[in-house]
């Protein structure tokens, strides 16, 4: 790929300006997509110190960074994404690990993910922006928060646990919890995982994806989720990344939630997941915080109830 453009020096090293991006995992290789997406997003390709990460852009106003979760990336927005550029200037990224942004072997706890994210949007050209994250894009998002706080105007964080704030799940604790979350426990597991799920991809995420979903997501999502983590051994081993450097997050978010986030905070959960954890989960580490529960909605909140997330994430970015 030619690149073109001028070089920026940032906090983590030089960068290279934007690159378009095409193919598989890009607005222009993925399912169905909203009637008019391509027109106002494009991905691209911006090299942050050491690592290309893959954006997908569009819209004009204050910038907004989209951060989604495991096993999905930037297309779990693709619903609420053409709403939001009509008020911002929209990034969804997929992180180091995510998509088709390069998988380092290390680097995977939210406190290198946070201020790499920071490093992207300053070379955006964005030193403040508001950001939304969900499932592990909240456990980022918390950390970025708490890091970064002059770089963060408002926060939204969907429904997830954070590692370091939620309180310990016994081992024997009921049936319905264990579906929930035995993932946490397998996930970190180093060295077996990849051999146990490799080839029967299929079988592991679909099972996730049914198990969470109130509102099933399609097949055509599913299937793209899926393969984006067959068809290159390396994503399945970043995927398992972020939950090996869980013992790191415990004792970054043991420190930091000495500091409530002083930001205005928005958690929103679905009532089949989260529901009202989330809101118990955020308070003690916000000072201003405003919750919401979305009715028949499971974990995958901009999929299953966009147009919910959005009649309460609008307002809230807007303000």
């Amino acid at each position: 790929m030619t690149t073109t453009g001028t070089t920026a020096t940032t906090t983590t090293g030089t960068t290279t300006a934007p690159r378009p991006l095409t193919g598989f995992g890009t607005v222009s290789g993925v399912p169905w997509l909203p009637d008019g997406f391509a027109d106002v997003f494009e991905s691209t390709l911006v090299r942050v110190g050491d690592v290309d990460l893959h954006t997908v852009q569009g819209g004009a106003g204050r910038p907004l960074l989209l951060v989604g979760g495991w096993p999905q990336n930037w297309y779990v927005w693709r619903h609420v994404m053409p709403r939001l550029a009509e008020h911002f200037r929209v990034v969804a990224v997929d992180p180091r690990g995510v998509g088709p942004s390069d998988k380092p072997r290390d680097g995977y706890d939210t406190g290198t993910v946070a201020a790499e994210l920071v490093a992207l949007m300053r070379v955006l050209g964005h030193e403040r922006f508001a950001m939304a994250g969900h499932d592990v894009g909240m456990w980022i998002g918390y950390a970025l928060a708490a890091d970064h706080g002059a770089a963060v105007e408002r926060l939204a964080l969907l429904d997830a646990m954070i590692p370091g704030l939620a309180p310990d799940i016994p081992v024997f604790g009921p049936e319905a919890q264990n579906d929930m979350l035995w993932h946490f426990a397998f996930n970190r597991k180093r060295g077996l995982n990849e051999q146990l799920v490799r080839g029967r991809e299929h079988l592991y995420y679909g099972d996730q994806f049914r198990t969470k979903a109130a509102r099933p997501l399609p097949d055509s999502a599913v299937g793209f989720y899926v393969e984006t983590l067959a068809r290159d051994p390396e994503a399945l081993r970043a995927s398992f990344e972020y939950y090996r450097a869980t013992d790191d997050n415990i004792a970054q978010n043991e420190r930091r939630k000495q500091h409530p986030l002083p930001m205005p905070v928005l958690g929103v959960a679905g009532a089949r997941s989260q529901g009202e954890r989330l809101a118990a989960l955020l308070g003690p580490v916000t000072e201003r915080l405003d919750s919401v529960v979305l009715p028949e909605c499971g974990h995958y909140v901009p999929e299953e109830s966009p147009d919910a997330l959005l009649e309460h994430l609008l307002p809230f970015l807007r303000a």
